[in-house]
């Protein structure tokens, strides 16, 4: 009996660990359709996302992932790997020069 009750008690302390899936939103620079693909495509290369979704007009990334396998500042730095700066992580000039000249947010001439 009492390793009954030790084993309902470990269950149930797991299930109350269980993973979350969570909603947030959070800005990526980019410009067109291409940034957009690309975008969508790093977001959800990252274990854990369950949806990414860029829109462009504001530039924000509306993100779905489970909070046990990965959080928006995983999510941010991979971006920033493929040349997306966000509202935490800067993309190295390096990843930036690799974008397609429509690309280039950060080009003053460009709108935003």
């Amino acid at each position: 009996m009492k390793k009954f009750i030790l084993m309902a008690a470990a269950l149930l302390a797991m299930g109350t660990a269980e993973a979350k899936t969570v909603k947030t939103s959070f800005e990526v620079k980019g410009n067109c359709d291409m940034c957009q693909k690309r975008i969508e495509k790093a977001a959800k290369e990252v274990k854990g996302v369950v949806s990414a979704r860029w829109n462009k007009k504001d530039s924000q990334l509306s993100l779905v992932y489970d909070n046990k396998l990965t959080s928006p500042e995983q999510v941010q730095k991979a971006l920033a790997a493929v040349g997306h700066d966000t509202g935490k992580f800067k993309a190295t000039d390096e990843a930036y020069k690799k974008l397609s000249p429509c690309c280039k947010y950060r080009d003053s001439n460009k709108k935003h």
